[in-house]
């Protein structure tokens, strides 16, 4: 394992599930870069981080911009050594169906969810590798195994998440990488209130306990499950996982 263990990267760290991995992980002694589109929001929660008394620093990017990710890894790295972890949770959602995904839809949710993903492990690798190792998690979605209605592009993006989580497991195997991805189900974020008070005005409460019911388990997880989750897939205590797509889901794939 890489001598830098403790430095983990979290995309998407601002808000929702990636803001409960930052926080998780900082508070296990990680040294936590919080790398996000909003600024501002990646500032609020390494400030949070920080008067908990733990470690972080924000850092803005795009994580579709491949040249942007490298020099923002890169001065990442200069200033805090290679990183142990990297979690690629950054992403973004889509409703529509094949017949109502757009062009222009379709290059935007793989520009982030599949080449967001490719840059930031392609920013790691080299220096996880001439460090020793590391572990690289990335955010999947039972979307990728499951045919989602409405999902077209999305399930998409997930599912090319996966194969590439499991080609990296394969081709690192032999440089002490670990890599794994986690797919969970509905989660109640910030994104889930969003959506529905601008889809279902007045119907609020009434349209997520519908979603929450799709779950067998009868609720959506929240973000902190899931990152008790990616703290445990990325420990020790899971060194000899590696390859893997860990449903996070409430029985959805198997007891629907």
């Amino acid at each position: 394992m890489s001598q830098n263990a403790n430095l983990t990267l979290v995309t998407g760290a601002a808000s929702g599930i990636g803001e409960a991995i930052a926080k998780r992980f900082a508070a296990e002694k990680h040294h936590v870069a919080i790398i996000d589109l909003d600024e501002t929001a990646a500032t609020r929660v390494a400030t949070d981080i920080t008067d908990a008394g733990h470690t972080a620093h924000p850092f803005p990017c795009d994580v579709s911009d491949h040249n942007a990710v490298h020099k923002t890894f890169n001065e990442i790295f200069a200033m805090h050594g290679p990183p142990g972890i990297l979690v690629n949770n950054a992403g973004i959602a889509h409703i529509g169906t094949l017949e109502t995904t757009s062009p222009e839809d379709f290059d935007r949710l793989f520009a982030v969810n599949v080449r967001g993903v490719y840059n930031g492990m392609h920013a790691a690798i080299k220096p996880m590798v001439e460090n020793g190792g590391g572990v690289i998690l990335n955010m999947a979605s039972i979307a990728a195994n499951t045919g989602l209605p409405d999902r077209f592009a999305y399930s998409m993006s997930k599912a090319a998440v996966q194969n590439m989580t499991l080609t990296v497991a394969r081709d690192f195997l032999d440089k002490n990488i670990r890599c794994n991805c986690l797919c969970p189900a509905r989660v109640h974020t910030p994104f889930v209130d969003h959506f529905l008070a601008e889809n279902y005005p007045g119907q609020e409460k009434d349209m997520f306990e519908k979603l929450s019911a799709a779950q067998p388990i009868g609720r959506m997880a929240n973000p902190a499950e899931i990152a008790e989750q990616a703290l445990h897939i990325c420990s020790e205590k899971s060194a000899y996982i590696t390859g893997n797509a860990i449903d996070i889901d409430g029985g959805f794939t198997n007891l629907r």
